[in-house]
């Protein structure tokens, strides 16, 4: 009976690592959240039992770490673009150019560009 537990914890655990995956891949990092919780309480079980069967934790930690690097590559992504998104700010907030001595200048740009109409 214990096996049956410890097999039935893990083939959840793993049907949320797949859900995780699948979610990586589509870029859903909102799902992500809601199932942390599900995998946090998982390995806590699996981590209080004694599992015999190591082929099903090795299929298991396979999957922890294909998930862990996808997890990576999207924090990358994440941190790329916001660093993207602050370069770009900081081109419409200020000019520069390179002069004849190769010194370069900075010319700062006016906030809000207003347009009045006149009658």
């Amino acid at each position: 009976m214990t096996s049956e537990v410890n097999m039935t914890l893990i083939k959840s655990l793993e049907e949320v690592l797949d859900l995780e995956r699948a979610a990586l891949v589509q870029g859903d990092l909102d799902r992500l959240t809601h199932m942390v919780p599900e995998k946090e309480k998982l390995i806590g079980a699996i981590n209080n039992l004694q599992v015999q069967d190591s082929d099903a934790l090795i299929r298991v930690q396979q999957k922890v770490a294909r998930n862990q690097a996808l997890l990576n590559s999207a924090a990358d992504g994440i941190r790329a673009v916001a660093s993207r998104m602050a370069e770009l700010r900081r081109v419409r907030q200020e000019f520069s150019t390179y002069g004849a001595d190769g010194q370069r200048s900075e010319f700062a740009m006016r906030g809000t560009v207003k347009l009045e109409k006149r009658a």
